[in-house]
């Protein structure tokens, strides 16, 4: 069975974040569940977005969907956990982008691989309910970081 594998670029993160697991994050196994990923990545991308002046729905005058998404889960987290999020930047075209969040977590003295997720960004007209051309003031803080 082929396995997701996501390339990180050499260059910096972007930005990187801290999330506690909450213990709603948990799941019958009780440790992260994959919807948690997903919500953790949605607030990692929040802070990022924050951190610019932007939101979702306004990355300059426009805003932005998720047209697709891939997790590659390297390890378990749970329950009091604090969550190291990178955030990089990566295939910026003048319509999309691709963001990658490599998560791990300390725990002892040790730094432990949670996941490596990808999230395809498409920037979006939500009146018009279309695809638009990304923002200079998006592209600018996009490129200027990957």
């Amino acid at each position: 069975m082929d396995r997701v594998k996501i390339q990180f670029p050499d260059t910096q993160a972007i930005i990187k974040v801290t999330i506690p697991v909450r213990i709603g994050d948990l799941n019958y196994g009780n440790h992260v569940g994959n919807d948690a990923i997903l919500s953790i990545v949605h607030e990692a991308r929040m802070q990022l977005l924050s951190s610019a002046g932007f939101t979702e729905m306004n990355v300059g005058g426009h805003g932005m969907i998720m047209a697709d998404t891939m997790i590659a889960y390297k390890g378990e987290g749970f329950y009091g956990d604090l969550f190291e999020v990178e955030i990089f930047a990566k295939n910026i075209t003048p319509f999309s982008f691709d963001l990658l969040y490599r998560i791990v977590t300390i725990r002892g003295n040790e730094l432990r691989q949670i996941a490596h997720i990808k999230t395809g960004m498409v920037c979006f007209d939500y009146q018009k309910r279309t695809k638009t051309l990304m923002s200079s003031s998006l592209k600018e803080f996009l490129t200027r970081h990957s």
